[in-house]
């Protein structure tokens, strides 16, 4: 991965400095934080002292001053963690909430908000789906209304990741009585304001170093300077942060999927039946060649994007495209993975069961594969 011509000598640095604190510092403790279902607050304090955080963001706001693929050497190298739930809740952090409010924040909201983000002293999320809407996020319920130099937030929100140990949530909202897309405002909210309400942690199938929460709001009376961005332009805002987001699902995937592969390609290399190891047989082994080819396919159009969006493009379609093919690949080379480990696979002792399940999640978030395939159609003039 490191020796891809998009990539410089700064960059490998970084790589090689990130790779070593993964491994001694968080691949270890990977077993413990899912039986434990959750990793410290301490992660993301250290990951912030070390610039680990704000190495795509102004040198300003505490930031490291480097440029976005840094961020994409951080969302592949933090899968080297073994616990995918623990890079969703940094990447949660780094591309979703530090990502808005570096992009659409005031200068005194990046001071209050953005510089703690990055040095990991406060913690944030971003709060999108309701029950009854997620993919759709035009038809999105929770109401904000003015009230002097107050706005009082009413709704609902869920599966919120990092939305139990977060200090703010970014809330999107809409104006009381108005439809679609139009008047979407984005609000931050503090922990321990006053209708704030962490419903309950969600229980999933997987990632469950990751906390997902259901978020209520009653009464929630949120001061005007902290509207993120602009009053009425939520939904628009929200989609241009979808696009790094989709792309950081992308890289991550890819990123995974060579660690199943590396372990697969072990584990049928030793173990034997019928008196040979069964990557001798061609039946494994051709399907591990176009595994192979596959990741190698998901790798270099997830760097062209990178590329595309380093050069200051913003290419929603080839963003689509990475995510549905990247996170699909991933989710069937973990698959064949549990396949090529039999029933050791299925086992709790071992961690190809976590990857399986913990694969299934980027399908769905930040966009299902139905959607991504809308989105490239529409861009198709289909």
């Amino acid at each position: 991965m490191s020796d891809h011509p998009i990539f410089n000598d700064e960059h490998r640095a970084i790589r090689k400095t990130l790779r070593e604190f993964v491994a001694k510092e968080l691949t270890p403790f990977a077993d413990q934080w899912e039986e434990e279902k959750g990793f410290p607050d301490s992660v993301f304090q250290r990951m912030g002292q070390l610039g680990f955080l704000g190495l795509q963001y102004p040198e300003k706001y505490g930031g490291q001053g480097g440029d976005y693929l840094c961020g994409v050497i951080l969302a592949e190298e933090m899968m080297g963690c073994l616990s995918a739930g623990v890079a969703m809740g940094i990447g949660a952090q780094t591309d979703m909430v530090c990502a808005l409010l570096n992009k659409m924040g005031s200068e005194e909201l990046k001071e209050r908000f953005l510089r703690p983000a990055l040095d990991g002293e406060k913690i944030g999320c971003l709060c999108i789906t309701e029950p009854d809407a997620g993919s759709d996020v035009a038809a999105l319920r929770t109401i904000n209304e003015r009230d002097g130099d107050h706005y009082i937030l009413n709704g609902q929100k869920t599966f919120v990741t990092n939305g139990v140990r977060a200090d703010f949530a970014i809330m999107v909202t809409r104006a009381r009585g108005s439809e679609g897309a139009g008047e979407m405002t984005l609000f931050i909210v503090e922990k321990g304001t006053p209708g704030f309400i962490v419903s309950r942690k969600l229980e999933k199938v997987g990632m469950h170093t990751s906390d997902t929460a259901e978020i209520t709001l009653q009464d929630c009376s949120v001061p005007v300077e902290n509207i993120l961005g602009e009053e009425g332009q939520g939904f628009y805002h929200i989609m241009w942060e979808l696009q790094p987001e989709r792309l950081f699902g992308a890289v991550s995937s890819v990123a995974a999927a060579q660690i199943y592969l590396d372990i697969t390609l072990k584990y049928v290399k030793e173990r034997e039946q019928f008196g040979r190891p069964i990557g001798k047989f061609q039946a494994v082994r051709h399907r591990l060649a176009e595994l192979a080819t596959d990741l190698e396919a998901a790798r270099q159009l997830s760097y062209h994007v990178a590329g595309l969006i380093l050069a200051g493009e913003f290419p929603a379609k080839e963003i689509a495209m990475a995510k549905l093919f990247a996170t699909r690949m991933a989710n069937r080379m973990a698959d064949e993975a549990m396949q090529f480990h039999g029933g050791y696979g299925y086992m709790m002792e071992y961690p190809i069961q976590r990857f399986w399940r913990d694969s299934r999640l980027i399908r769905i978030g930040a966009g299902t594969d139905e959607i991504m395939r809308e989105i490239i159609s529409r861009q198709m003039g289909l």
